[in-house]
């Protein structure tokens, strides 16, 4: 199979500034809404990239868990990779790809921690194994023996057989976008882009970007 002979044409909706709404977070509640009625698989998923001290970039797919005050929230392991280079450089980009209905979302902002009891609220939401997870696993540490794990996991059960505390490692980020943009697929590789700036007043200008 020739890689460069596999191509999709897309087709199923336009997309101009006047459609999208003078919020982009409200724009990008509806799309994600929409998203989950069609069934898109993990639809909530979303690529985070990072930069480290070195400028060097990563990514890896997290989970969205809120989306409040034109911030998007997902929670981790603070001394992951991905949280060290947070800790390096506050800046952070992530996309979300939805195929089944020809969209993209890309977002571009600042960093900053949750609070603790944002992050106590949401720990304490997970299922148990989850939490359990939270403490066992040394997020991005090398491990020579999978079995490591089983005799921690072990071990912190019977530590904590019912409640769980939020390990001091692991909480929540907030991205606040501070520039987004709206994908919408369309024939020819002509797509349609919306892009979201701020202006001086504090509110948000869209406009059409060519593809």
């Amino acid at each position: 199979m020739n890689l460069a002979d596999i191509r999709l044409d897309y087709g199923l909706k336009g997309l101009s500034p006047a459609q999208c709404h003078a919020d982009p977070c409200v724009q990008l509640q509806q799309w994600l809404d929409e998203a989950i009625a069609a069934g898109v698989h993990e639809a909530t998923a979303m690529h985070l990239a990072t930069v480290d001290a070195d400028a060097r970039p990563s990514g890896r797919i997290v989970l969205l868990k809120g989306l409040r005050d034109g911030a998007l929230h997902f929670y981790t392991n603070y001394s992951s990779r991905k949280g060290q280079q947070l800790a390096a450089n506050a800046y952070a980009s992530s996309t979300f790809f939805w195929p089944e209905l020809e969209r993209q979302v890309r977002i571009e902002g600042q960093i900053a921690k949750l609070s603790a009891e944002q992050s106590d609220a949401y720990f304490a939401s997970r299922p148990y194994g989850s939490r359990i997870g939270a403490w066992v696993s040394e997020q991005s540490q090398t491990l020579d023996d999978p079995n490591t794990l089983k005799a921690r996991e072990a071990a912190l059960k019977a530590q904590y057989p019912d409640v769980v505390p939020r390990p001091p490692h692991w909480g929540g980020y907030a991205l606040k976008a501070q520039r987004l943009e709206f994908w919408q697929g369309r024939p020819s590789r002509l797509h349609d882009r919306v892009l979201y700036l701020p202006s001086a007043d504090g509110q948000w200008q869209r406009s059409r970007l060519q593809p």
